[in-house]
């Protein structure tokens, strides 16, 4: 921007203008009456006309100063909202995060109970979101479940997510224990809505044909794929970070191992830009604990 006066000579004039005084204006600025003057002529010099007639004993505007005085009192409370926001900001004691709920449920919880122990000032608040993330803007960071090879910018892997096979310590395929990938040709299979890819990623493993892909019991939710193999319907394959809790804990057993990758993993994009001390520290924690996710 070219042309513009100094502030200083635009606060000095708002406040003479308010006061019709310089003496009272210098008070309010807590400076001189004659640094005040000084201004006032020097943005009457910048704009080349008067803005007061000076009376022996005080002020009246000119015309001029009269036109002008709306204007700069509107930019000058521009100013100081906009600044006052700003600091209001960087001090505001909270932090906005977005998460798919299958994760909010199971490892960001954790996370987040470490975290409030830690930052007990600090106000959390979780947005769980099943397909897609919350509006932009909303959040100050988005955990999304996203293909990696469909994930470009600023998004952070949080980890190299595998693939888990789980069901229910009791489940029987034929009246038997489920213990040999052969099995999975008779058994229950349930699916995920969107993620064929995880039982296509099975099959291609253990060198699988005649397994159902489609149809079956089947939800959107991975959190009721979960419950499903938990109650014996079938047996699920999940990213395996949402599904350790639930082995640990004896509720879900894998029947047999293998190491395989999941393409589908998690991803957190974080608002850096003006990003309060808050928000910083819980960034900090967020990847902290991400690299000690052991999978």
């Amino acid at each position: 921007m070219k042309n513009l006066p100094h502030l200083t000579f635009l606060r000095s004039f708002e406040a003479a203008a308010r006061y019709l005084s310089f003496t009272s204006a210098a008070d309010e600025l807590n400076c001189t009456q004659s640094a005040v003057s000084n201004h006032v002529r020097s943005l009457e010099e910048f704009i080349g006309r008067p803005l007061f007639v000076r009376h022996p004993r005080s002020l009246s505007l000119t015309d001029v100063g009269e036109a002008y005085l709306p204007s700069v009192r509107h930019a000058l409370q521009e100013i100081d909202s906009a600044t006052q926001l700003l600091i209001s900001q960087s001090h505001k004691r909270e932090v906005v995060i977005s998460c798919p709920v299958s994760l909010a449920e199971r490892w960001l919880l954790k996370v987040i109970e470490g975290f409030s122990a830690a930052h007990p000032g600090i106000d959390l608040t979780i947005h769980s979101t099943i397909w897609v993330d919350v509006e932009t803007n909303v959040s100050d960071i988005s955990i999304t479940i996203n293909h990696v090879d469909d994930v470009t910018g600023p998004a952070v892997k949080l980890w190299d997510e595998k693939l888990a096979l789980v069901c229910a310590p009791d489940y029987r395929v034929g009246g038997e224990a489920l213990t040999r990938p052969e099995q999975l040709a008779q058994a229950k299979l349930i699916h995920i809505l969107g993620r064929p890819v995880y039982w296509e990623r099975i099959a291609g493993h253990f060198g699988l044909t005649g397994i159902e892909q489609k149809g079956g019991l089947q939800t959107n939710s991975s959190n009721m794929g979960l419950e499903f193999a938990a109650n014996a319907l079938g047996c699920a394959v999940l990213p395996k970070s949402l599904v350790r809790q639930q082995v640990a804990s004896g509720r879900l057993v894998e029947p047999f191992t293998f190491d395989l990758d999941c393409p589908w993993t998690y991803f957190a994009t974080f608002k850096d830009k003006a990003a309060t001390p808050s928000v910083k520290h819980f960034k900090t924690w967020l990847l902290q604990a991400a690299a000690e996710m052991e999978l």
